[in-house]
């Protein structure tokens, strides 16, 4: 029987119903990766592989009421954001968040797998301006990046561009994504920048697979797993790249539509 102690941490993101992306995928990650996992809800998602049906979400008050308990309750060693929704939850939780002493990784999700937009217009300057000078690490997709930055991500000049103006907003580093680049790469190559605006290219080879849902939040959630485990950040990143890789090369469907990547991929290896 396990005696040891695991390390605490914390995602607050949206939940997902079908159970590949969200919450969901983040506490898989962390049960994975040995580390407790505790949660703040932002928002209910009716989701499943073929898409998002409806979004609720609770109130900012709410939100705040579940952080407290948690951080009341444990002493966490690292969090991540993922989905927040509204200005307002993000406002509210700034307040809180500006007060922790542990490292956080902001996941700046906007859109789902499936195209579906998951958090209001007003909230992106928001999260610019109030959360992400809190962040440890920042990690958008090209996309993601794009709609930040306002920069068209086309070269390595554009991507050196992005890169220094997210660190200008406020960020520690930033971790740039390549999944979205080329159509079938050998390799996919992620971009993180230092806090001296420092760029390093991190490969992985590519996974062909149409079963992708979650990356954004597994990744992001390996990376607060791996730093609440008190690893260095750019090594939280290669290992969490690592567990990605290995979840992608093992994802399946489960159900209709896209499926996810296999967050227990790892454990099951160590079986045979």
């Amino acid at each position: 029987m396990f005696s040891g102690i695991l390390p605490n941490a914390m995602t607050i993101a949206g939940s997902d119903s079908g159970g590949g992306a969200g919450i969901q995928a983040d506490l898989k990650t962390f049960a994975s990766l040995g580390v407790y996992g505790t949660s703040v809800i932002t928002a209910l998602t009716a989701q499943n592989g073929l898409g998002v049906t409806g979004i609720h979400a609770p109130s900012p008050e709410f939100v705040v009421e579940q952080l407290k308990a948690v951080l009341d309750g444990f002493p966490i060693h690292a969090a991540k954001t993922g989905m927040l929704f509204s200005a307002e939850i993000i406002d509210a939780l700034v307040h809180e968040l500006k007060h922790v002493d542990f490292p956080l990784v902001v996941d700046p999700v906007c859109v789902s797998t499936s195209g579906h937009a998951l958090i209001k217009e007003d909230a992106v300057e928001i999260m610019k301006e109030k959360l992400f000078p809190l962040a440890a690490l920042v990690t958008p997709n090209r996309p993601e990046t794009e709609v930040l930055t306002g920069i068209k991500l086309t070269d390595e000049k554009s991507i050196d561009e992005a890169g220094k103006k997210l660190l200008a907003m406020g960020a520690k580093s930033v971790l740039i994504k390549g999944g979205h680049f080329e159509e079938k790469p050998i390799l996919v190559t992620d971009w993180f920048f230092d806090e001296k605006g420092n760029k390093e290219a991190l490969r992985q080879p590519h996974v062909e697979t149409k079963n992708s849902h979650g990356t954004g939040c597994t990744l992001s959630a390996a990376i607060a797993a791996y730093l609440a485990k008190k690893q260095p950040l750019i090594v939280a990143v290669k290992k969490a790249q690592e567990f990605l890789n290995c979840a992608l090369r093992n994802s399946y469907a489960p159900g209709k539509g896209i499926g996810p990547v296999h967050h227990l991929a790892t454990i099951e290896q160590l079986k045979h």
